[in-house]
């Protein structure tokens, strides 16, 4: 038997058509991958891209949504820089990671003993000029910068909080800043 002779020609366009091929799935699979990986990060903070209602009394209500944690993560501002927030009503003040705190160029102030839920830690005192969430800013909004937290998250905490009204209903956490 024969095997079928091929032209240099054909040869050639079947090692194209397969990297085109190889090429096509690639291209799948990375718009895929980042498909994901948006969706995971809309998991993650639902509150990316906030909308500020203001009433006719002047009024400004930001609406947050739950993540699938059960948690409410949101952007944010510090003194005009990006940030993102975890709501937490249990944190006496706002508190702040070093490194972020760092990034920010906030300087540390006294040292404060606070008790956690991991015991008591050390964290020093400081102040933002502006801190915003969508179209709520407060100024002169004290703070703390904690050496003892990872990551980037900012905890959300009363000193920012108990200037606002906030209510919860279902997976939704209304907050509210009267005018002055």
């Amino acid at each position: 038997m024969s095997t079928p002779e091929h032209s240099p020609a054909e040869t050639g366009s079947n090692g194209v058509g397969r990297g085109m091929l190889l090429l096509g799935w690639g291209l799948g699979l990375a718009l895929l991958a980042l498909l994901f990986s948006g969706v995971l990060d809309r998991q993650h903070n639902p509150n990316r891209q906030l909308h500020t209602l203001i009433d006719g009394d002047g009024s400004r209500a930001v609406s947050l949504q739950r993540n699938r944690a059960g948690h409410y993560l949101a952007s944010g501002q510090i003194n005009g820089q990006a940030v993102e927030f975890l709501l937490d009503t249990g944190a006496s003040d706002v508190s702040i990671p070093a490194p972020v705190a760092q990034r920010l160029g906030l300087q540390p102030g006294q040292a404060r003993v606070y008790r956690t839920a991991n015991g008591q830690i050390t964290a020093y005192d400081t102040r933002l000029d502006s801190l915003a969430l969508g179209e709520i800013r407060l100024h002169e909004v004290r703070a703390s910068i904690n050496p003892h937290m990872d990551g980037e998250i900012i905890l959300l905490g009363m000193s920012f909080l108990r200037h606002l009204e906030f209510t919860q209903r279902g997976d939704t956490l209304i907050i509210r800043q009267f005018p002055q």
